[in-house]
Formats: C-alpha cells, structure tokens, sequence
C-alpha cells in the first residue's frame, strides 16, 4: 500500500518524529514522507511512533487508495491540529481563559482539597501516644499486638475533644478558628480525652464539616465495620437517614478496639492516652499548614448547606476519601526526607525490610497532605484527560450481512442526538439483549463509540464474569476489532491461568513483591494485586506522581488503556473493598470510562445487590452504563437502572447540572428503542422506564416466537424414584435407577440426532449431560463408563468440572473447544471428525455407534463456545435449562423447525429425589423461606408447558406473568427473588440494598458485610507437585514453601478399570502434559525433571472446598477432585 504522512510536530517533537519516518519513508517535504509499505511495516511506524508521543507530536497518516481517492488511517499525538478527514486548519483563532481548562467544572475541588488536606494532617495524630511510639521500637515485644484501642480511633478523640473544647459543637467556626488562631491547650485536649471515659464514641456531636473529616480519618484504612452477626442482625433494617444517626450508632468495637485479654486490655489503655511529647504543638511546619488549610476549609464552610441538601457531599467524601488514601498510599512506600527538621522524635512507620524507624510523625503528616493534594490536583484529569482509542478501521466498516442491526442501533443513536443536543452529556443506561451468536461483542463497541464525546473514540471497560471469557473476549478484541495491545489491557486473576492460555514459551517473570502489613506501614500494600495483559504506554507523565515506583506502570497501564478486559471482581473492589485501599484504582478507572458488563444475569440475587452498587457508583462518577444479556429479567434492568439514576442525580448535584435526565437505550438484534426519562419524580421515572421496558421485551418475545425452533425438549419421567419422605442421602440403588434413566435418554437421543462420519460410515454424535454439583457429576460419570449399554453402541465419557489441576483442565478446555466448534454447514463433515482424538476412537472401536458424552456441572453453562447435538439437564432452575439449551446446535443454522426433541429433562433433581426441603439452590433460586419455597419439585408442575414436547426459549426468562407465582412455578421464582433484591423500594435497614442507595449506610462495611459478592465457603489452594516421580499435594506457606499435604487431607487416587480407560473420550496424564510444557522451556544441561517439579509448582494448582474430616477426598487425573460423604 502508498502511504503518505504528515507532520505538525512542534519543538523537540520534531526531530524525534523525523527520526522514526525517515528509517521507513522517503522524505519528500520539510514535514511530508511518502512510500510503499506493508501493513505490519505501517503497525511498527505506529508503535514507535506512540514510545515518544508528547504533547507536541501530531502525525497523521493517509492511505492513497487510487487516483481519486485516499482515506485517513490513524493520528499519533495530538488531534486537535487535524480534523476528521486529516485536513490541516490554515487559520487559527485566539480566545483568552480565565480559568485552568480542567478544573471549570469543578465547582466543589477547593472543599475536596481543603477537607483532604486537613485529614490527611491529622489522620494518624494518634500515633503519638506512647504506647504507638514504644511499638515501633526495634525488637518490641508488643510489635505483633493489636492497639488496644487503634491509632485512627485516638486521632478521632483527640479532634472530638478539640471541638468540645471549642465551646460550640453546632457551627464548624469555632473549632476551625482554634486552629486557625493556635489557641488550643493540648493539657486541655489530654483531660477531656481521659475525663470523657466513653471512649468509645467519637463522631457523635460534631458539626457538619467535622463529621466529614471525623469520618475521612476514622476510615482511612477500614471502614467502620461489625465482626459479631448478631450485632449486625440488629442493624438489618434499622433505618439512617442522616449522618448523625448513623456516627451515634458507630463506637469502638466498630473494628476500632483489640481487646483479647481484660487485663493486658486495661493495662495497656491507660498507654493509649499518654502522650509525652504531646500533641504536634511543636512541630512548626505542621502547625503552618494545619493554619493554612483550616483557613481554606473555612473559607468553604459557606457550601455546607447546599451539599447536604442535594447530596453532592456523598460525591465529594468519596474523592476525598481516595485521595487521602492514595497520598498516604505513596507516601509511606517513600524513603524518610533526610531534610526534616523537627523537634520532635515522634515517629509514624518502620521500614519492612530494615524493621528500622522511618518517618517522623510530623514529616508523615505534612508530605501525606502534599502528596493527597496531588491527587486533588489531578482529579479532574483522571476524569477528563484519560486517551481513548481512535481510528479503530474494523468499527467504521458496515456490519457484514445477518448483523446489520450493528449499525442501526448506531444510526439509532445518531439521530437521537441530533434531536437532542443535551442527549450526549446526559447519562445513558442501555440494555442489550441480542441473542448468543449475533455479535454483541463488536455491537457494544460501535454503540460504546457512538456514544463517546466526538462519536469517533473508544474508551470503556469489558467486565465480565469469567476468567476464561475474559481471555477469549481479549482474544476477539485483538483479532475481531483490530485493537493492537497499546489500546488494550486485559486483566485477570492469575498468571498461570494467562500463560495456559497464550501457551507462553518464554521465561516466566519471577515476582518479587510480597503483600506488606508491617507494623505501622499498612498503607503500603499493593494497589493492583493481579497480573495485567498489557503493552508499554506512551507516559501519562502527571501519573508518575501519584504512584510508589515499583507499581506505577501497572498502575498506569490499568488506568491509561483506552480499553480494559476485565473480570468483574476487579472492578467489584470499587465498591466491596472493606479495608485497605484495593478501591482506589478500580475507582479513578470508574471515573475516566463507561461500563459495559457483559452476561449480566449470571449472578445470584446477592451477588446482583453487589453488582448494583457498582452501577451506582458508575452513575455517580457521570459515566455510562450497558448491561449485555440475551436473557436479562424485567426486575434486573428496572433495578440497576434505578441504581444508576440514583447515581447520576447525585453527580448532576456535583458538577451543578441543570439538565439531569437519563436516556434509555434498548437493543436488539431485531430493533432499536431510545427514551428519555425525567428524572425529577422518582416513582414517575421508574414506571416511566418499567412501561418502555415491558413494551420492549414484548416486541422481542414476539419476534423470538417467529424464529425457527433449534431446541425442543421433553421430560423424563422419574416420580417412582421420589423417596416418601425426606431422607438425607439418597441410596446407591436410587441413585444408580435415576443413571439408568439418564443412559437411556442418551442413546434415544443419540438415535435421533446423530452424524454418519464419511470414513466409516459410524453413527457418531456430541452430547452433554449437565448435572448440578461435582460430587454426582463424577458418580454419573464411573456409572456410564461402566455401564452395560444396547448393542452396537460404544460410549466415550469424560467428566468436566472446576475442582481439577490447572493445566489439566486447561488441556480439556483447549480438546472440547476444538472438537465443538461445528460450524459446518448442513451435510458438510464437521470438523471433529478430523481431530486425532476422536479419529482414533472412531477408527478403532468395531460398533457402528459412537456416543460422546461430557458430564458436565453448570461451568459448561457460561462462558464455552461449544455445540452439542443434544443435552440432558437435571434441572437446577429455569436460566439453567435455557443457558445449556443455548448450547445445543449452538453454531449451526436450520432451515426449517426441529423435529425431533433434542433436551432431555429429568423430572426432578437429585435434591428433590430425596424430598428436600429446599431443592432447586446451590445454584438456583430457592429459599427455604414462606415467600421463596417451591410447594412441589416436579418439573411438569414446574414448567408452563402443554403437551409431551415443548420449545425452550428466553421468553419466560425477559417476561414475567402477571401476578407472579414465586412458589408453584420456576421462571416465575427467579423473577420473584430478584425483585426482591433490587426493585424493593421501600426497604430500610443495612441489609437491603437501599442502605446503599437511600440510606447513610454506605459509610459503613455493613451493606458488604450483609450482601459481599461471590461468597463461598474459603476454598483451600492445593497444587498438585510433581515429585521423584510421585504425586504430591502440598500447600504454600506465608514464605513461598511448599508443605506436603498428603496425609494431612489423606487424598486416595481413583483407579480406573480397564473398562472405564477404554471408554474414556480423552485420556490426559499430568506427568506427559508437563513434561512436554517442560522440553519446550528446557535450557541445555538442565534436568527435565527439575523442570517438571517447577511447571507443576506454578501449574498444578487445585481448589479444595473447607476441609471437613467427616468427608472423604478422592482424586484422579480424569476425574478431579471429589469430596464423597464417608
């Protein structure tokens, strides 16, 4: 290809720029290169290029397409010098501001700064008590020992006692001006705090300005939280409707006091409340600036009123908050300032390594305020000044045929705007219920685009469920919508896991940085602590700042890419992080980019109230929001977009917007609905949007019944086998009828829906059984490995669940998805058949039918691009029959309706076979409660169907019956639970999720504590060593050791029977995987077997459930792990 490009480059960019074009292109004017060049060439200009992009670099690029015409590619630096087609201005005009650029539109940075500067000089005031600075000391023997009381609870003290000293606790003048003035006693402050022996109250009484910055320090390293659940129980619908409720409820044993032994308590108490060499009085620069900032708060005590009245205080405390916590972060990972002058030898940290004295108190104090007033400083740019990506060539190409709703949704959005020029600054919520296969992916991006400030730019983050769909979803980023990795970072939770995936030959990085909670340094763990999928960046060079060396360019990679990938547990820290300062960068990335959280329906109603709250804090940092699902119920998307406008109202009160609508965006691949929704009636915006929704999913329900039938189901009859009345364990003989039945289905199925494969005529099909939990899906696997099957029929079983080693499990994921891709056209050959696996089954065993059977727990359910040509469910709810349907004839198209039924559905479940109380759950829906218990377990009571066989669609998932019946049918339970959890709007307390939305209770860990995200019992991280030729499993220890755990959790191996290894469909062997993962990485010289035992170290890890003794653990290559009742 020709290509031409252009320089308006400036100062030093110049000859920089000069440097990278004249190596590639001919020179052919003072600032224009011409040459020919292929596409990789044209990707290297670019990325060296963007290493030394400046403000002053601008270089655009244009391709000569013909004689007549040529088409801009990209622009590396500064946009502005270009407009959209790369034409350069010939005139310029000047215009004078007032006012730094960046800080316009933020009315309320003076009270953030003043509020953070005289936090951060007071937050760790109580560390000078003697018993802190003793603790400190090299070799004290109370280094280990929790403070009675903690250091944050005594600085509190000692501000409530200065504003009762003040005489007036109902303005914020007159405390202020005692510091302002340096009138205050410290003897004075020492006596209240002694005479005033309930010490275990401090935020009560204060005004309002003191309450903020009472709270910013009591919180900055953990929020106010209650470890005993009966005291919480009394919180669970207590009603907080105003700061001052809510500080009287809060006292020491909030998390603020260790109390272990009454005697060393008491003795140790008294400790707590001397200080002998008194309270900072001395230091002079400290006292300077403790003047300056009170001045400037109250200079700013006039805005009081008007936050609290519309709410933008809760805006303001949470950047406050964060920088307070990143200043303190930074600061304390630094080294001392040798230049510190003071006189006083009170000291605020040890060093971790040295286990030496560090910085004094003083200095600690002034340079954490310094440093917090950074980050105020660069609040605004975080928001404002982050790149997005540009010139993305696949988005700007129309959708190719079958998808061309693509880019009617986009057009959609174009014209709305156009009529409504205020559309593109208001907030925008969008639901997108396309179906599986019909490119959501590539959709969400072009509407994420046509959204964004120019309509041309990208910058938003992918949060998704799975680390797996993480990956693949980075993979598709890559290859489906061109982004190179400098506008791309994909982040998940473990290397190794990344490394399986890219089949990484090179050396792994060995990682240095262990977590730090040291005494007296617990500001300096990690803020990011997972392993980014990232490229080097062109510097972000205000962010240097912000960030202690060592993690600043993770730091900056999670916050600079324009596009980040992530699971959705990174982003949940924003808002789940209880203590420690894990919220701060999922936060300021929140600030800078909209939200699209893909299969949002994947989640328990718990998990969702979670969820919900991080759309809030979406909405309340002015960003948008997408949620993505082809089965998203009505509750869901009425309650997070309720969330959401909560959110936005409060950032309009922020940022003093008159105009606080919200659009409302539906899609899919059928239509496009816009809406504007005003806000200004709560209760009128909600049924506003319900109606628009309802009228939404109806058009779709329709359209989906017009479709061709894929999926056609029938249910197996199994009511003899129901126990009579409620038996703990199910009996081997039940257990074993209710396989045979399973087996039967099976080979009807396999009769009606099979392929002949070219070679030898064998009738071969792909199926799936999905059973609900591990433990029964190993048991029904030994039972069809074993079983007598009709003749002529030879059966291939393998057992797929997520308790299994890491790199076993990564080698079956990598088999199935090669193996069912079938994307074969109708009498084509699938491509299967090819595999060598499976060519060998086929060409070795004599019957004519070939029956490959995965049984497999719901993880096959999300998250795998697999087609099947038939499935049976024990059924665990009704979004689990619909998400394993989807995986039948996932791929393939159909001309016409499906015959024959291809899903098998069991009567009942194996809970409800043995008459529990509560059966679907675990995963599901039922709650064993009057409102949320199933009266009956049968599925033909359960389901609404007429007839022997039925279609199954996501109908009865996006529409809910009116009335609902949440206890006598399925769907209509799971939409009963979820309004339950987020569209119940006069709830109070701490435990709904109002406490988040409408109730103070958001300063507190409490609504976490009730509702955390993803909460299991602690899973044990086994690995599975391989060493002198053995298998062992062993546990890591606080130093990276390696403890041999074998006998400890006496782990027997399974032996598999000649019968059941023949019948297996995919025979792996831990030793041969890691051995050729190993002869690829071996160095010469070195012994393989050294290697072996290192690869099984960083791949071999396994998660074991709490151990129980009473259980029996059992464990195979081709089984996993199993936990069996003894």
């Amino acid at each position: 290809m020709i290509v031409t490009f252009i320089s308006q480059c400036e100062k030093k960019a110049i000859p920089r720029t000069r440097r990278v074009l004249d190596a590639f292109a001919d020179r052919i004017g003072d600032n224009t290169w011409q040459t020919v060049i292929t596409e990789d060439g044209l990707l290297a200009v670019k990325k060296l290029l963007r290493k030394t992009v400046t403000k002053n670099t601008a270089v655009s690029c244009h391709w000569i397409r013909g004689r007549r015409r040529s088409e801009l590619m990209w622009i590396v630096g500064n946009r502005n010098k270009f407009n959209e087609q790369g034409i350069v201005p010939v005139n310029t005009t000047k215009k004078s501001l007032a006012q730094n650029k960046w800080e316009n539109d933020w009315h309320y940075l003076p009270l953030i700064k003043a509020l953070v500067a005289v936090s951060a000089l007071l937050h760790d005031w109580g560390k000078a008590t003697v018993l802190f600075q003793e603790k400190l000391q090299y070799k004290s023997k109370n280094a280990k020992k929790g403070d009675p009381l903690r250091h944050e609870w005594i600085s509190c003290l000692l501000l409530n006692a200065l504003v009762q000293s003040s005489g007036n606790i109902d303005t914020d003048e007159a405390w202020l001006n005692l510091l302002i003035a340096q009138k205050w006693d410290e003897e004075l402050l020492k006596q209240t705090i002694i005479k005033n022996s309930d010490q275990s109250k401090v935020l009560d009484q204060l005004p309002p300005l003191a309450q903020l910055v009472a709270w910013l320090i009591v919180s900055h390293h953990r929020l106010p939280a209650l470890k005993d659940e009966q005291r919480r129980r009394d919180y669970a619908d207590t009603k907080k409707e105003t700061l001052t409720s809510l500080f009287k409820s809060i006292k020491v044993d909030w998390g603020y006091q260790n109390k272990f032994d009454e005697q060393d308590y008491q003795q140790r108490l008294k400790l707590c409340f001397e200080f002998e060499q008194g309270l900072l009085n001395q230091s002079v620069e400290w006292t300077k600036q403790i003047k300056k900032w009170s001045a400037r708060l109250l200079q700013e005590s006039h805005t009081t009123e008007q936050i609290f009245a519309d709410g933008s205080w809760r805006v303001i405390l949470h950047h406050a908050r964060l920088c307070l916590m990143l200043g303190d972060h930074y600061y304390s990972s630094c080294e001392a300032d040798k230049t510190w002058k003071t006189r006083l030898s009170l000291r605020a940290n040890t060093d971790p390594k040295t286990k030496q004295l560090k910085q004094f108190l003083d200095e600690h104090l002034v340079r954490v305020s310094d440093n917090a007033m950074r980050v105020a400083q660069s609040l605004s740019r975080l928001a404002d000044e982050m790149e997005p990506a540009y010139d993305v060539q696949k988005l700007k190409k129309k959708s190719p045929q079958g998808f061309e709703w693509q880019d009617q949704a986009v057009k959609g959005i174009q014209q709305f705007i156009q009529k409504n020029e205020a559309a593109e600054k208001q907030g925008w919520f969008i639901v997108n219920m396309a179906s599986t296969g019909k490119g959501k992916t590539i959709a969400n991006a072009k509407i994420m685009q046509a959204l964004s400030k120019d309509a041309q730019s990208l910058r938003y983050i992918l949060a998704l469920g799975l680390r797996t769909l993480t990956l693949q979803t980075g993979d598709s980023y890559r290859h489906d919508i061109g982004l190179s990795n400098d506008e791309l970072a994909v982040l998940i939770g473990s290397k190794a896991v990344q490394e399986l995936h890219h089949h990484n030959t090179k050396k792994p990085q060995q990682d240095e940085s262990h977590l730090i909670e040291e005494i007296g340094s617990e500001s300096l763990e990690e803020l990011l602590d997972n392993e980014l999928d990232y490229d080097a960046m062109p510097q972000a060079d205000f962010m240097n700042a912000l960030f202690p060396q060592n993690q600043a360019e993770r730091n900056k990679a999670f916050l600079y890419k324009p596009i980040l990938a992530c699971t959705i547990d990174h982003l949940m820290a924003a808002t789940e992080t209880k203590r420690g300062g894990k919220y701060i960068l999922p936060s300021l990335r929140l600030s800078s980019s909209d939200l699209v959280i893909d299969e949002v329906d994947d989640f328990n109603g718990q998990d969702l109230i979670a969820i919900a709250r991080l759309v809030h804090l979406t909405g309340m940092l002015g960003r948008k929001v997408m949620i993505s699902s082809a089965t998203i119920p009505p509750a869901l998307a009425e309650g997070f977009f309720n969330a959401y406008q909560q959110g936005w109202m409060l950032y309009c009160a922020f940022k003093k917007l008159k105009q606080t609508n919200t659009v409302a965006m539906w899609v899919d691949e059928f239509k496009t609905q816009i809406q504007a929704i005003d806000l200004d009636n709560q209760k009128e915006a909600i049924q506003h949007y319900k109606n628009a929704h309802d009228k939404f999913v109806d058009l779709r329900s329709d359209a989906l019944s017009k479709q061709v039938i894929k999926h056609k189901a029938y249910i197996v009859d199994c009511a003899d086998l129901v126990a009579e009345k409620e038996i703990q364990r199910l009996e081997q003989s039940l257990q074993a009828q209710y396989f045979e039945r399973i087996k039967q289905n099976i080979e009807r199925l396999h009769h009606d829906h099979h392929s002949i494969d070219a070679k030898t005529g064998k009738k071969v099909s792909f199926g799936v059984v999905r059973v609900a939990n591990i433990p029964p899906c190993v048991a029904l696997t030994q039972y069809l490995l074993n079983a007598e099957w009709s003749q002529e029929i030879a059966p291939r079983v393998m057992a797929y669940h997520s308790r299994q080693v890491l790199v076993l499990r990564s080698e079956q994921e990598k088999h199935l998805d090669h193996v069912l891709k079938r994307k074969e056209k109708l009498g084509e050959q699938a491509t299967a058949f090819s595999d060598e696996v499976i060519r060998q089954h086929l060409d070795v065993t004599d019957y004519d039918n070939v029956i490959f059977i995965l049984v497999a727990t719901p993880v096959e359910e999300v998250g795998r691009d697999h087609d099947f040509d038939w499935a049976v469910v024990e059924p665990s709810s009704y979004r689990s029959i619909i998400q394993l349907s989807g995986r039948v004839l996932r791929h393939r198209k159909l001309e016409q309706d499906i015959q024959k039924p291809n899903i098998a559905l069991m009567q009942y479940n194996l809970k409800g076979l043995r008459k529990a109380k509560v059966a679907f759950e675990k995963p599901g829906f039922e709650i064993n409660n009057d409102k949320f218990k199933l009266q009956n377990k049968n599925l033909n009571e359960l389901l609404d169907i007429s007839g022997t066989e039925f279609s199954i669609n996501a109908i009865p998932r996006i529409k809910a019956n009116q009335p609902l019946q949440a206890i006598k049918k399925l769907a209509d339970l799971e939409h009963a639970v979820m309004a339950d959890a987020l569209t119940s709007y006069n709830k109070v307390g701490a435990k709904p999720l109002n406490s988040w939305l409408t109730q103070k209770w958001f300063l507190t860990a409490l609504p976490q504590q009730f509702n955390p995200f993803r909460q299991s019992s602690p899973n044990i991280q086994l690995f599975a060593l391989w060493k002198d030729r053995k298998l062992v499993f062993c546990e890591k220890d606080d130093l990276g050791r390696y403890i041999d755990r074998n006998g400890f959790y006496n782990i027997h191996p399974f032996q598999l029977n000649e019968l059941e290894q023949q019948r297996l469909w995919l025979n792996r062997n831990y030793y041969d995987i890691l051995r050729r993962l190993a002869v690829d990485k071996l160095q010469e010289n070195e012994d393989i077997e050294e290697e072996v035992e290192k690869l099984s170290k960083r791949y071999g890890e396994i998660m074991l459930p709490e151990y129980d003794e009473n259980k029996k653990l059992m464990y195979s290559e081709q089984f996993g792990l199993v936990v069996l009742d003894q």
